[in-house]
Parts: structure tokens; C-alpha cells; sequence
């Protein structure tokens, strides 16, 4: 291999269960940049100790990114070569390596991105939805303000829909999936590339009145199928939104969901909605 470059900063996706699932160039790298920081030491650790990898590591994650950002650029503004792994996968998805790269960016130091893991991907593949166009969301905001928002927008996208959820929390997001978007094909993907891989492929009304047979452990690929608009006459359509009516406050909220079901302009739904509730009114 040729001598790397000084003052580099690597981004090097490691494998997200299987450790053979890394490639050689990238084993390179680890091995021959001066130090590495890794997301958790102690899981990094387990895949430096199997390719006997003794280079240094140091701690990177979201409680201290800030003192790490300064830590690192010191060490390529001395001609240091710094590699950036996550627990698993690649670096700067649903991570925080990514204040990491921007401040490298700002700082004028090269970066280069070794192509690798990332869990989603297989998880698209694997689920038999559309893979020509997806949209990646990763985790949802927790702040539940801000989640409705973004479920209420993602209602009406029609590209298939990909999430991150973490076991203890999925029956409550697939409820939520369920109250926004609808009845619509789902995969569950479950310990990509480990030894309990799983896919379990339904639709979002069924996984709920089976949701005791789901087995809550590793973490989850939640594989959503985007919206399909419906065929609906100006008297369908009104009959779906006075329905909405019965039972929703919001006139926006109406809007969403009505767009999500039939792909729909909102803002047509919206003054739909308010002709409909002021004919109420009168």
C-alpha cells in the first residue's frame, strides 16, 4: 500500500454484525494511521483485536464531540492521520460523527470516505419494495412535537420510506406509522448480517394485531412503503374529508393525511376542509 497521505481525516465503515464484513483496504487504513476514534473503545476494540489492529483509539460520541472535534484537528494540523469508526456501519448515519467531518471540512483538511456497511441498504434490498427511489430517515426526532411534524410531511412522499428504531420503542412507532400513513406494506429487518437476521414482511394494520409475535430484541431497519395515491371522484373525496372532520381539530392536519391517502395537493384538501366545517358552522 502507498504511504497515506499526512493530515488526512478517514472515514472507515466497519461491519455492522459480521466481522468479516470489512474490506481490506479498509483494514489498511486502521492499521496504518496514527490514531483512531472510535464511537465505543470497547466495541471497537473487539474488531481491532481480531485483525490484531494495536493502533491507538480515543473516545468520540455525543457527550463529548466537542472536545473530540478540537482533539482531532490538533492532531491533523500536526501531520497526524486520523481514521473515525462508528459502533457499527458507516460513519455520520444516525451517528455523531458528522460535526467531526463539517469541522474537518471548515478547517481545510482533506477527508476520504471508504465505501462499506451501512444497514439499511441490505435491508432495503432484502424487503422487495421499491429500491429506485427511497427516502432515508433514520431515527425520528424524539421531541414529539417535532416527530408529528415529520410524520405528517412524510404521509404524503412516495418513495419508500427507510427508519431506524431501537426494540423498546417500535410497537409505539408502529402505531404511529400506522395513525399518519396508514395501512401500507411494511419490513421489519432484524439483526442485519447476525446470526437471528430476520425479516418480517406484512402490512401496518396486520403487524399491529400480531404485534405480541414481534421479537423485541437487536435493532430494527423499519422499511415503509411510500404513498400511493388512489383513483377518488370530487365525491369521494369530499365524503374522506368530512369524515377526517368528525373527529380531527386541525384543518392541516386533515390536509395531511387526506394528501398521504391519495397523493392529493394539500392545500386543495385544506380549503375543502374549511369550506366543509364553515358549511358546518352555518
Amino acid at each position: 500500500m502507498n504511504k497515506l497521505i499526512k493530515g488526512k481525516l478517514y472515514i472507515v465503515p466497519t461491519p455492522i454484525g459480521n466481522l468479516a464484513d470489512i474490506t481490506l483496504r479498509a483494514l489498511d487504513i486502521l492499521k496504518e494511521v496514527d490514531s483512531i476514534g472510535a464511537e465505543d473503545t470497547r466495541k471497537s476494540a473487539i474488531l481491532l483485536k481480531h485483525y490484531s489492529i494495536q493502533t491507538p483509539m480515543f473516545s468520540y460520541h455525543k457527550f463529548n464531540e466537542r472536545n473530540r472535534v478540537e482533539k482531532i484537528i490538533d492532531k491533523l494540523k500536526t501531520g497526524k492521520d486520523v481514521a473515525i469508526v462508528s459502533d457499527a456501519g458507516t460513519p455520520g448515519i444516525s451517528d455523531p460523527a458528522l460535526i467531526i467531518i463539517k469541522a474537518a471540512i471548515e478547517n481545510g483538511y482533506e477527508i476520504e470516505t471508504l465505501p462499506g456497511a451501512s444497514a439499511f441498504l441490505p435491508a432495503l434490498i432484502s424487503s422487495g419494495l421499491n429500491c429506485e427511489r427511497f427516502y432515508f430517515i433514520g431515527f425520528l426526532p424524539d421531541k414529539q412535537k417535532e416527530r408529528k411534524i415529520q410524520l405528517e410531511y412524510l404521509a404524503t412522499v412516495r418513495d419508500t420510506l427507510i427508519f431506524y428504531e431501537a426494540p423498546h420503542r417500535l410497537l409505539r412507532f408502529l402505531e404511529e406509522l400506522f395513525n399518519f400513513l396508514g395501512d401500507r406494506e411494511i419490513v421489519l429487518a432484524r439483526e442485519i448480517s447476525k446470526l437471528y437476521e430476520t425479516y418480517t414482511r406484512s402490512r401496518l394494520a396486520e403487524l399491529l394485531q400480531h404485534s405480541e409475535e414481534i421479537t423485541l430484541k437487536g435493532e430494527f431497519v423499519i422499511i415503509v412503503e411510500g404513498c400511493q395515491p388512489e383513483e377518488i371522484s370530487d365525491e369521494e373525496l369530499t365524503a374522506l374529508v368530512k369524515k377526517y372532520l368528525l373527529t380531527e381539530n386541525s384543518l392541516k392536519s386533515i390536509a395531511e393525511k387526506v394528501a398521504g391517502q391519495t397523493g392529493l395537493n394539500r392545500n386543495k384538501i385544506y380549503q375543502l376542509a374549511l369550506k366543509l366545517r364553515k358549511a358546518e358552522m352555518d
